[in-house]
């Protein structure tokens, strides 16, 4: 069995990428809910959505986020009446925070409410919250403490990053899929998909018992580099690497994971780094990482794994 750590478009893809080649039985992803926030009465939850519309083939491949032919009349008329309309809600993905939003208030858990939708999108792999109870990621900038949604999408990532806090997490306990995951004695690895380590793998790891899990596992944990050839795919990696000082490469990736993995899978382009890698005190595997169809998903999930297996504890 395997468990993979996922938020954002490109966990979306490589977790797209694992259920191609795993039964429903084998794979577990854990997805960022500490992006989620309360908008217009709605529970909006970005990155279960991304995986959710990936793994049902109705992502926007064009926007990167999002479903697919989608309607805007709902933000057309809610700027037209003055409204809060920042944060964009196209008509479909409307009808998903509404159901959400719905089956939360009569009690369901984030959990209970993340199968029901994504059963009834034609998933049969597991997604699960990272947790049921909530966790807030919050951006430390010169201006202060901001919303991580109002910082991303709001202010479009621009005040310089000073830290990130994840409010909630310290009290927050594993949703039961992971919980379940993690002490299963079939486990056989853990994959950090390549998302933004700060703010999509950093707040999985902040709940309490997940983070004392992983670094008590048994079993290898393999990330995939997010940054190829110096730059993030997408999304604000790279920058709030240099804000940190970090290298702006995968090297400043297996630096900052450092001891908490054990195999980081880098780009073809950065093939020229895996010494420095691997100088790291991390394993290193070079792969084509830029994952533009179902067929490179795929590909690179059967890779990844592959050299999971070569890795022990």
């Amino acid at each position: 069995m395997i468990l993979a750590l996922a938020g954002g478009v490109g966990g979306a893809k490589l977790a797209h990428g694992l259920a191609r080649v795993l039964d429903p039985s084998d794979l577990i992803v854990a997805v960022n809910t500490a992006d989620d926030f309360r908008h217009l009465g709605l529970h909006i939850s970005p990155d279960l959505d991304s995986v959710m519309y990936k793994l049902a083939g109705l992502n926007d491949t064009e926007r990167g986020w999002g479903q697919r032919d989608e309607s805007w009349q709902f933000m057309e008329t809610l700027t037209r009446l003055g409204g809060e309309d920042w944060f964009n809600l196209g008509d479909r993905d409307l009808a998903i925070h509404t159901v959400r939003t719905q089956r939360l208030q009569s009690g369901e858990s984030l959990t209970e409410a993340t199968a029901g939708l994504y059963r009834s999108l034609g998933i049969d792999h597991v997604i699960a919250p990272m947790s049921d109870d909530p966790v807030s990621t919050v951006i430390e900038t010169d201006d202060g403490l901001l919303p991580f949604q109002h910082w991303f999408v709001r202010l479009r990532c621009e005040p310089p990053v000073r830290g990130v806090q994840f409010e909630g997490a310290v009290s927050a306990r594993p949703s039961p899929p992971i919980a379940a995951a993690l002490a299963r004695d079939d486990l056989e690895a853990i994959v950090l998909c390549p998302s933004n380590p700060f703010v999509s793998i950093d707040p999985i790891a902040a709940v309490p018992a997940i983070g004392k899990a992983l670094a008590e596992r048994k079993v290898p944990m393999v990330a995939v580099s997010p940054i190829i050839g110096g730059a993030a795919v997408k999304g604000p990696a790279a920058d709030m690497m240099a804000q940190r000082g970090l290298p702006v490469s995968p090297v400043g990736i297996a630096r900052y994971y450092g001891e908490r993995i054990d195999g980081l899978v880098i780009d073809d382009v950065d093939s020229s780094l895996l010494a420095d890698v691997e100088r790291e005190g991390v394993k290193a595997f070079v792969s084509a990482t830029l994952m533009k169809t179902d067929e490179d998903e795929a590909r690179l999930a059967e890779e990844t794994l592959a050299f999971a297996r070569t890795l022990s504890r």
